[in-house]
C-alpha cells in the first residue's frame, strides 16, 4: 500500500466517522428528520462491500413534508432580490471549496470513483454555483419587442418548487449542476439523491444551510425511486422534475408526472460514438478515446463507448487502444495513482459483466478484459470489444462501464449511418484533419452535443443535453432558466390604435 493511499484512507475515515453507526436522515424545512415510517436501508462502499451507514428510506409522507416546506419557502425566495441570491450562492461556492477535500474523499469512498476525478468534480461543483450565482440578478430579464402601436416586453418568473433527482456516478457535481440554476432562478427544491450514493447529498444540504440559504429552500429526501422518487414526480406542489439517469426511468417519470402536467427535463442514457477518420491526429485521438471510456469507471453518460474507425487505420488504432488499456491502472479509488476503481454496486457489476457473455454469443473478439479484476467483487478490467458490427447488442445497448466497442467504417456516409443507428442521441466525437468534414459531421450527427478533435470539454454557458432516447431539454446558461422559469409577455398600448367595438348599434 502506498503512503499516499494510507494518508487518504486516514483522512477519509476521519470524515466518515460522523456517518459510521448512524442513520443518514432527510433534511426537511431546515432540520434533519428520520423517515416517518422509521424504515432504513444499508449504504455499502463499493471498495469492499462493507457497510458505511444506514439511510432513512423516505416515502410519500416524507416527500409531502418536503414539498410543503418548499412550497412555503417559495413565497419568499421567489421575491428575494437577485443580488441577494447571488451573494448566498457565492457563499455556498466558498464553502464547497473549503470542504473540497472532504467532499472528494467521501464521494470516492461512497461511489468507487478514483480520487483523481472526484477532486476535480468538487472544484467543478463550486464553479457551477459561481456561474449561476453571477446569473441570478439577470434571471428575470426578458426582451423588448416593440410594435408600431404597442410595446411588448417579456419577463421571466420562477416556475415554483421543483424536484431534482440525481444519479450515482458523480452525485455531488451533478446535484450542483441541477440545483444551482434552480436556486438562482428563484425556485425552491426537493432533492432525491440516488440511493447507491447518498452521502454527499447530505453534505450539500448542510453546506447550503450553513451558507445562509433560507429554511425550506433546499430539502433532501433519501429513498428509492419506486417510493420516494415516484411520490416526488406525482406531488401536486412540485411543478417540474429535473432527472438524470436511465432512459427507461425517464419514461416512467414522464408518465407519473402527466396527471399534474409537470414540466420535465431529462438527461438520459447514451451510446456515444467517437468517429476517427484516417486524416486525424491519431496521438491526440488515442488519448481522448482511452480517457472518455475508462475515466470515471466508464460510468458516465457522455462516455465514448463506441469507437468508429476508418478501415484504413482500424487495425493500427485498435492495437494502440488495447496497448493503452492494458496500462490503465485499476485499483483502490483513494489511491491517487488509480485510474479505474470499483463499479458502484453489485447489481451494476452484474449488468456490465453480463455483456461479456453477450459479446461471446455475438462472436465479438475481446483482445483485452472481459473479466472481473482480481481486486474485489466490484472491480472489472478495462475491456475492448473488437470486430463488432453496428447491429449487435454490444454496439446498440448502453453498458455504462469500462467497455469499448470498436466498429470499422469505410467512408463518411457509412460513419454517419452507423453513428446515428442507435436509439440514443446524447453526444458525438469527431476526429479529422478536414475542416469541411468536421462541420458536415457535426451537422449530420443526431446528437445534442458534438466535440470535434476534443474530449468532453464543458463550457458552462453552452447547452448540454440530448436527442432521441437521451433526453429532453438543455442545461447550461440561459438554457437552464428556460426550464426553471416561465416567460411572460406584457403588451402595453401606446393609446393610438383603434379598439374594435361591438353593441354601438
Amino acid at each position: 500500500m502506498s503512503e499516499r493511499l494510507r494518508e487518504n484512507e486516514s483522512k477519509a475515515e476521519r470524515y466518515l466517522q460522523r456517518f459510521r453507526g448512524a442513520t443518514l436522515e432527510h433534511f426537511i424545512d431546515g432540520e434533519r428528520r428520520r423517515s416517518l415510517s422509521r424504515q432504513t436501508f444499508e449504504n455499502r462502499t463499493p471498495i469492499d462491500g462493507s457497510v458505511l451507514n444506514s439511510v432513512a428510506a423516505g416515502d410519500a409522507r416524507d416527500v409531502d413534508a418536503a414539498a410543503q416546506a418548499a412550497a412555503r419557502a417559495f413565497g419568499t425566495w421567489k421575491d428575494t432580490d437577485g443580488a441577494e441570491r447571488k451573494r448566498i450562492l457565492h457563499r455556498i461556492a466558498d464553502a464547497i471549496e473549503a470542504r473540497g477535500e472532504e467532499i472528494a474523499l467521501v464521494e470516492s469512498t461512497d461511489t468507487g470513483q478514483p480520487i483523481r476525478f472526484m477532486a476535480a468534480a468538487a472544484k467543478r461543483s463550486a464553479a457551477n454555483f459561481r456561474f449561476f450565482a453571477d446569473k441570478a440578478p439577470e434571471a428575470a430579464n426578458g426582451l423588448s419587442l416593440p410594435a408600431r402601436e404597442h410595446v411588448n416586453y417579456t419577463q421571466r418568473q420562477p416556475i415554483g418548487p421543483v424536484g431534482v433527482i440525481t444519479p450515482w456516478n458523480t452525485p455531488f457535481m451533478l446535484a450542483t449542476w441541477k440545483i444551482a440554476p434552480a436556486l438562482a432562478a428563484g425556485c425552491t427544491v426537493v432533492h432525491k439523491p440516488a440511493e447507491w450514493s447518498p452521502l454527499t447529498a447530505a453534505l450539500l444540504a448542510e453546506i447550503c444551510a450553513e451558507a445562509g440559504l433560507p429554511t425550506g429552500v433546499l430539502n433532501t429526501v433519501h429513498g428509492f425511486g419506486e417510493t420516494a422518487g415516484k411520490a416526488l414526480t406525482e406531488h401536486d406542489a412540485i411543478k417540474a422534475i429535473a432527472f438524470v439517469g436511465e432512459s427507461a426511468t425517464g419514461s416512467l417519470i414522464m408518465a407519473q408526472g402527466a396527471p399534474t402536467l409537470k414540466r420535465v427535463h431529462f438527461e438520459l442514457g447514451g451510446k456515444n460514438a467517437v468517429v476517427v477518420f484516417d486524416d486525424a491526429d491519431l496521438d491526440r485521438a488515442l488519448d481522448a478515446v482511452v480517457f472518455m471510456i475508462y475515466s470515471l469507471n466508464g460510468e458516465r453518460c457522455t462516455s465514448s463507448s463506441r469507437l468508429l474507425v476508418q478501415r484504413s487505420i482500424h487495425d493500427e488504432l485498435v492495437e494502440r487502444v488495447v496497448a493503452r488499456a492494458k496500462r490503465v491502472r485499476v485499483g483502490h479509488p483513494l489511491d491517487p495513482d488509480t485510474e479505474l476503481g470499483p463499479l458502484i454496486h453489485p447489481s451494476h457489476v452484474d449488468k456490465v459483466v453480463g455483456y461479456f457473455e453477450v459479446a461471446k454469443s455475438e462472436n465479438v473478439r475481446v483482445p483485452i478484459g472481459g473479466r472481473r479484476a482480481d481486486l474485489g467483487a466490484n472491480y472489472v478490467e478495462p475491456t475492448v470489444f473488437a470486430g463488432a458490427s453496428a447491429a449487435l447488442r454490444v454496439a446498440q445497448e448502453e453498458i455504462f462501464g469500462p467497455v469499448l466497442t470498436v466498429i470499422p467504417f469505410d467512408d463518411e456516409a457509412q460513419a454517419i449511418e452507423i453513428a446515428n443507428g442507435v436509439r440514443y442521441g446524447l453526444a458525438g466525437y469527431v476526429w479529422t484533419g478536414d475542416a469541411g468534414r468536421a462541420h458536415r459531421m457535426a451537422r449530420a450527427l443526431d446528437v445534442g452535443m458534438v466535440w470535434v478533435n476534443s474530449e468532453n470539454n464543458r463550457h458552462l454557458p453552452s447547452p448540454f443535453g440530448g436527442m432521441k432516447a437521451s433526453g429532453i431539454g438543455r442545461d447550461g446558461g440561459d438554457y437552464s432558466f428556460d426550464f426553471y422559469m416561465e416567460t411572460k409577455n406584457v403588451c402595453v398600448a401606446l393609446g393610438t390604435h383603434r379598439v374594435p367595438s361591438l353593441g354601438r348599434g
